[in-house]
C-alpha cells in the first residue's frame, strides 16, 4: 500500500481523491482477487466516502473474475442496474 495517510489522520475537505493506492499480486488471477478482497476487507476508513465498496463489487463480478471485461465493463455491470 502506498499512502501518506495514517491512523487518526485528518483528511481536509480539499483532499486529493487518491488517499491510498493498494496493489496485490499472486501467481494467478483467482489468488490475486482473493488477496485483494482480503486487503480491502481490512480497511477502516471513517469520515469520508471511499471507492472500497465499488472495488469489492467489481471483484465479486463473475465476468471480472473470468477476465471478461473491457472499457465498458463498469457501464454494463453497474450503471445499467442503477436505472
Amino acid at each position: 500500500m502506498d499512502t501518506a495517510a495514517y491512523a487518526d489522520a485528518v483528511i481536509t475537505p480539499y483532499y486529493d481523491s487518491l488517499i491510498a493506492k493498494l496493489i496485490v499480486h499472486a501467481d494467478n488471477r483467482p489468488d490475486a482477487i482473493a488477496r485483494m478482497r482480503n486487503a480491502l476487507g481490512g480497511f477502516i476508513v471513517e469520515g469520508i466516502k471511499t471507492t472500497i465498496p465499488l472495488h469489492k463489487r467489481i471483484l465479486d463480478d463473475p465476468d471480472f473474475a473470468a477476465g471478461k471485461f473491457d472499457t465498458h465493463f463498469l457501464e454494463r455491470a453497474f450503471v445499467a442496474e442503477a436505472k
